[in-house]
């Protein structure tokens, strides 16, 4: 029997555990781009989907395997691109394979173009499982994305969430290869004989042929990702200094951090429903002599704002009032990217340190202020219409 490549090995037992549990004649979909590590998972799903099951007891079952590919449109040639990734999911015996190119929302994003990209990619991820009635969409992100992530969220301030990255489920979505290094995945393409595509935003300006030029990705002025320099710059320079490792001690610190951050943002939602229910239930003259003796008007809640019992808040464990505080933020609409402890930190003197002032900013436009005895937040613009984007945990500071 012919020897199978390690890093094929590898990339076929990570999809392996990814279609446990399916069905015979369930879909799973692979989320493609074209690059080495997508058509690495389009490869190993190709051939793992035959076998699903399968062991020394039981022959195991085939369940269907698609691919779904995005073309953003923010590149010259990318529908070439595009239909390269979907030419060689074909090739592979994927069907299913769907393209789409969705329209990205007009005007200014806070979180620039490839926030808006990412949250539109996502979206027709979803779409086409809702079409195909796709039980799972497999994506590519590899053991360098999480270290990446983590760091990210680190200098961003972000919290103990932070170091978490990204989870390995979320609702449809699933990450095989969490386990495996980008090498790895290159190694699989070759193996196969696969031609990958290299995204120029995903070199540095000094990188070589293709590579983004300094002045933004794809040479249109904009600028080069921060995760492309944490990539190029960042994790080599702390590999050199600390010794090789590092990228996979990052790793398993996310997945370690993992669950305390599920059950900790379980509890905060918790707290945040107590505080919610209760705050509809403060009377008027309570919570304005409360507050009227700091100076603070008597106001009630106005349209699209969404109200918080301050002494509910107050009564609880700093740690887990923090969270959420910042929990609360997420459900107005901010960022988790771009909610860090300095908004915590004033939402949280709302409750703690309260002295008469006046309406605090948060990311994307949402706004906080006290006011008998509440706390009250009103949505970001992407929020809901009635101000109220919902308050659950946040899965991951990137999707």
């Amino acid at each position: 029997m012919a020897r199978v490549d390690p890093a094929v090995a590898a990339a076929r037992t990570a999809v392996r555990a990814a279609l446990s549990g399916l069905g015979p004649d369930d879909l799973v979909l692979v989320a493609c781009s074209g690059g080495a590590d997508s058509l690495a998972l389009a490869a190993a799903v190709a051939f793992e989907a035959r076998r699903v099951g399968r062991s020394v007891r039981s022959r195991g079952h085939a369940v269907r395997a698609g691919a779904v590919v995005v073309d953003h449109g923010l590149q010259a040639g990318s529908a070439d691109v595009a239909a390269r990734a979907a030419e060689q999911c074909r090739a592979l015996g994927l069907d299913p394979v769907l393209v789409r190119r969705p329209d990205l929302p007009g005007g200014a994003d806070s979180a620039g173009p490839e926030a808006a990209a990412r949250t539109m990619r996502y979206r027709a991820f979803e779409e086409a499982a809702a079409e195909t009635s796709a039980r799972r969409v497999l994506l590519g992100h590899t053991l360098d994305d999480q270290a990446e992530q983590v760091l990210l969220g680190l200098a961003r301030g972000a919290g103990a969430r932070s170091l978490a990255g990204m989870p390995r489920e979320r609702g449809v979505f699933r990450r095989p290869f969490l386990g495996l290094r980008r090498a790895q995945t290159e190694a699989v393409c070759a193996a196969s004989g696969l031609d990958f595509w290299t995204d120029p935003t995903n070199l540095l300006p000094d990188a070589g042929p293709g590579a983004a030029p300094a002045d933004g990705p794809g040479g249109d002025g904009g600028f080069t990702p921060l995760r492309t320099q944490v990539r190029g710059r960042v994790l080599p320079v702390l590999e050199a200094t600390l010794g090789p490792g590092v990228a996979e001690a990052l790793a398993r610190t996310a997945d370690q951090a993992r669950d305390d951050a599920d059950l900790l943002d379980s509890l905060a939602a918790d707290l945040l429903a107590r505080a919610g229910a209760a705050a509809s239930g403060t009377t008027a003259v309570t919570a304005a002599a409360e507050d009227g003796a700091a100076g603070q008007d008597n106001t009630g809640a106005e349209p699209g704002e969404h109200a918080l019992d301050v002494g509910v808040l107050a009564a609880a464990h700093p740690a887990l009032r923090r969270r959420a505080l910042r929990l609360a933020a997420l459900a107005a609409g901010c960022r988790p990217t771009d909610t860090t402890t300095r908004h915590v930190d004033a939402l949280d003197a709302f409750v703690v340190s309260w002295s008469g002032q006046g309406p605090a900013g948060l990311p994307g436009g949402a706004r906080a202020r006290r006011a008998c005895g509440r706390l009250f937040l009103r949505a970001a613009p992407t929020g809901t219409s009635d101000g109220w984007t919902g308050v659950r945990p946040p899965t991951t500071t990137q999707e």
